[in-house]
């Protein structure tokens, strides 16, 4: 690919401290919490000893010591570097999944390629690239990404999988953003028959129609990246507010609530392939709930996200915490390990509930 305009490349660098800063710093999420809407029966006597529960699992053939998946958070920018320094230290340390943000920046502009490929020099379990659909297709005047960037991709991380993001709804604010979809799934067909290729939400969900229609393009697994979580819709919707531009501002203000919860999204996109549940995961309590409704891992960023900020030592706080609760709702259903936390009895309700009964009617 040829090299970026200099223009091009601190637009994408600009957008990317703006993303981070605005995440760490602004309320981008909703008020309600789609997780609490997914209930465990206590068992009273749970016949498991604390100390012996398992917490490791399998999913794409890679072992982590915990079914959790530190989700896409940045790259492409100076200070990325260190934050993905620090989360990838912690994804060795705790043997947990690790993916980068979009690497399409470094493929254009070689000098930010440290900021993702710093996580090659720690031993994490599953690595996961990124790119996007937009990007697979033509924008305007740029080509679009080939299977070989997608290889290019995956070698800057020595990735296990490349994720293939669908932002749809962060591109439709953005003003700067690609909004040519003809030909998405095509090209993201084309590249999961040379690629191990994991699709992925940034945050709207994935419906049964188009988990059904992924499958068959072979993808590896599916991040359903759903509602609950942050709302690509509300950072643009600051940076929109920022920038003074109004019509952006209402864009996305209009859209940030837009999405299928992630709890639903887990239920209907499970098709017999491998499920991140990504969107809204705030405890390890969280991840069994996902867990427990389908789900192969839980995808958590914006729990981790001011913790990186903040440095190692905070992060690894962060993540002890987080195990404890896995481990503790596991206790309490009487779980040993993954496969029966999978089989422990929960219960849907509230608004979950509300979009299950409409979507299975």
């Amino acid at each position: 690919m040829a090299p970026q305009d200099e223009p091009d490349k601190k637009l994408i660098e600009k957008r990317k401290h703006d993303h981070i800063e605005i995440c760490a710093s602004e309320d981008v999420g909703q008020s309600y919490m789609y997780w609490d809407d997914v209930k465990f029966l206590h068992n009273p006597l749970p016949e498991v000893d604390f100390e012996e529960i398992d917490t490791s699992t399998t999913i794409f053939g890679r072992k982590l010591k915990a079914p959790i998946v530190i989700s896409a958070i940045t790259g492409g920018y100076g200070k990325a570097e260190e934050i993905n320094r620090n989360l990838a230290s912690v994804a060795e340390e705790f043997g947990l999944g690790m993916g980068v943000g979009s690497q399409r920046a470094a493929l254009e502009n070689p000098e930010v390629a440290r900021t993702y490929s710093v996580i090659k020099e720690f031993e994490i379990p599953l690595r996961i690239g990124n790119l996007g659909v937009p990007q697979l297709i033509h924008q305007g005047k740029k080509p679009p990404l080939d299977v070989g960037d997608g290889r290019r991709a995956m070698e800057m991380v020595d990735a296990h999988i490349l994720a293939v993001h669908m932002n749809y709804l962060q591109e439709i604010v953005q003003p700067e953003g690609d909004t040519k979809s003809k030909g998405g799934l095509k090209a993201l067909e084309k590249f999961a028959s040379a690629l191990p290729v994991l699709a992925k939400e940034t945050g709207a969900g994935i419906p049964k129609e188009t988990a059904l229609k992924l499958k068959k393009a072979k993808v590896k697994g599916l991040d359903v990246g759903g509602l609950g979580g942050t709302s690509f819709a509300a950072v643009e919707y600051y940076r929109a507010k920022s920038a003074g531009d109004s019509t952006r501002v209402n864009i996305g203000r209009t859209f940030w609530d837009w999405g299928i919860p992630t709890p639903v999204a887990v239920v209907v996109a499970n098709v017999g392939l491998p499920i991140i549940a990504t969107g809204g995961l705030r405890t390890g309590l969280d991840v069994a709930r996902a867990l427990s409704i389908g789900a192969s891992c839980g995808g958590m960023a914006g729990r981790f996200l001011p913790a990186a900020l903040e440095g190692r030592e905070a992060l690894v706080a962060e993540v002890s915490t987080i195990l404890d609760e896995l481990r503790a709702a596991m206790f309490l259903v009487g779980a040993k390990d993954i496969s029966e936390l999978a089989s422990a009895k929960a219960i849907m309700t509230g608004r979950s509930k509300e979009w299950l009964d409409q979507l299975t009617e």
